[in-house]
Order: C-alpha cells, then structure tokens, then sequence
C-alpha cells in the first residue's frame, strides 16, 4: 500500500475542488477520502438550482469509494474557497453535520480530517471532535 502524506491528501482536494459545479453558493469544495486500501477518491460539491438535489464534496468522494467496494477509510481533506477568494482570507470549509453522520456510517471515531485552506495551512481534527456523541449503529441494537 503506498504511504500518502498530508499533503498529498490536500493536494488531491484542492485539485477536486477545480472541479466543482457551483454557480449558485459561488463556493467551490473539493475533499479526497483516503481507503484503507490506499486508494484515494476525490469529490466535488455538485449543486442545483433545486438546492436539496445538491451533493457535497465529501459525500461524492465517499459515494465513489463505496461504489468501488472500498468501506474502510483512513482519512479526509477538505479544500473550499468561493469561485472569487478575497486577498489575505483564509478559508476552511468544514463538512456539514450531513457528511459527518455519513461519515461516521464507514469510519471509526478517530478519522483524521484535514480542513485545508492550503497544502502548508491546515486545521486537523478526528470525526469524534467534529460529531461527538454521535448516532450510530450502536443506538440501534
């Protein structure tokens, strides 16, 4: 399994980021999910002018790892910024409490994310930090 590194990660999510599809928030996303496999999948946020019909970033990359078979996964980079950055502001888009919770369905409690504005200026958090006390299969049994 080849060894990515943080910023590897980022990179693949700014790069996923130019992809994105968003000309109504005008606020591009981009996230790279690594698997246990050592493959990275790379999302975008994909919007429509209906906005429920919207898809984040984070949810397209791990909708690609679990149509791929992979359901395991390591860790997550987040990249966003609007279509028109302003100079000198530093942006972190961190994942909605919808990509958590789905997040939380694959991953451990102990998922490193990184919620980058660039490759050298990063926030690192675990998915316990981001959705403590979290829903989960275990509420069910």
């Amino acid at each position: 399994m080849k060894k990515y590194s943080n910023n590897d990660l980022i990179l693949s999510a700014i790069n996923a980021s130019k992809k994105s599809y968003s000309p109504y928030s005008k606020y591009r996303v981009g996230a790279a999910l690594l698997g246990a496999s050592g493959k990275i999948y790379t999302g975008c946020n994909v919007e429509n002018e209906s906005y429920g019909a919207a898809i984040c970033a984070e949810r397209t990359a791990v909708v690609k790892a679990i149509s791929e078979g992979e359901q395991k996964f390591v860790a997550l980079a987040i990249h966003g910024s609007p279509h028109e950055p302003k100079p000198n502001q530093t942006y972190y888009a961190f994942p909605c409490g919808i990509c958590r919770q789905v997040l939380s369905e694959f991953a451990e409690s102990d998922l490193t994310i990184l919620i980058a504005h660039s490759e050298s200026n990063y926030l690192e958090r675990t998915l316990a930090e981001l959705l403590p006390d979290s829903f989960g299969s275990d509420n069910l049994e």
